[in-house]
């Protein structure tokens, strides 16, 4: 799986609690991060790189792009084209997003890149749901988390700024379109108020994940032997930062827990 940096911890804490036996390799690819205000065809080029390293260097099973911009701007064409599954993070959010609305109004944020894409909106619209979408896009908010600042009272200033027409707008639901967000919970939940669910796209990938391992007869065999004897292995977690591994390190450890401990430098050609 991979990200722009540290978001898509919160998709593999989600993945490592539900598949405690599956392996994981997580590449965060901090060296070029925010992937948010780059043009999409350059995020889509680092997607393929990053995809094909994966295939290549570590014979992944299956990828998980665990960052709504790169999955706005790959998705498709990494599915048409990679030899293994790939799974994106907006369709699951999505799903459970129109699910939880009462009112029908419901609100995404996002990087400007994923919210310029039109990838939420179309993926609202293929639901046949009939709600109404309020989007708003969050520079800054990467930023902070990536200097692990989540409940300073600058972020807290710069959310009641951006949050505002999602407030005008009175929705209900809020999908936190981007693997960083959920570490902003608290300052987002503050400031649009606790009436105003939040929906974090992370269990929802995991959910999805297991059913398609299991639809594909690709679980780890280690796993289906804990089912039948209660034995366990040792699941195998590499994680990878294309910037600076000691920070990595100990910021990405505080957002994930101990499993963050084999932390590798990757450079890209």
């Amino acid at each position: 799986m991979f990200d722009s940096g540290f978001g898509g911890l919160t998709v593999a804490r989600a993945l490592i609690d539900l598949l405690p036996d599956e392996d994981l390799v997580y590449v965060g690819d901090t060296g070029r991060y925010p992937y948010g205000p780059r043009d999409l065809g350059e995020v889509r080029s680092f997607a393929h790189e990053i995809a094909g390293h994966l295939i290549a260097d570590h014979d992944v099973k299956l990828i998980v792009i665990a960052c709504n911009t790169a999955s706005a701007a790959a998705l498709t064409e990494l599915q048409a084209e990679m030899p293994i599954p790939v799974v994106g993070v907006i369709e699951p959010g999505v799903r459970s997003l129109v699910e939880a609305t009462r009112s029908g109004h419901v609100g995404v944020i996002g990087t400007v890149g994923t919210i310029g894409s039109g990838a939420y909106q179309a993926a609202v619209a293929a639901t046949g749901h009939d709600v109404t979408l309020s989007c708003a896009a969050c520079p800054g908010f990467v930023e902070f988390v990536e200097r692990g600042e989540t409940e300073s009272d600058q972020v807290h200033v710069l959310a009641e700024r951006l949050l505002a027409p999602l407030r005008e707008a009175r929705i209900d639901t809020l999908l936190l379109g981007c693997t960083h967000y959920p570490f902003l919970a608290r300052t987002i939940s503050d400031v649009m108020g606790r009436e105003v669910v939040l929906v974090d796209s992370a269990d929802e990938t995991a959910f999805r994940i297991r059913e398609l391992l299991a639809e594909l007869d690709i679980q780890n065999p280690a796993a289906i032997e804990t089912n039948l004897d209660g034995h366990r292995s040792v699941p195998r977690h590499v994680f990878e930062s294309s910037g600076d591994v000691e920070l990595f390190r100990r910021l990405g450890r505080s957002m994930l827990g101990p499993e963050l401990d084999d932390v590798r430098s990757v450079t890209w050609g």
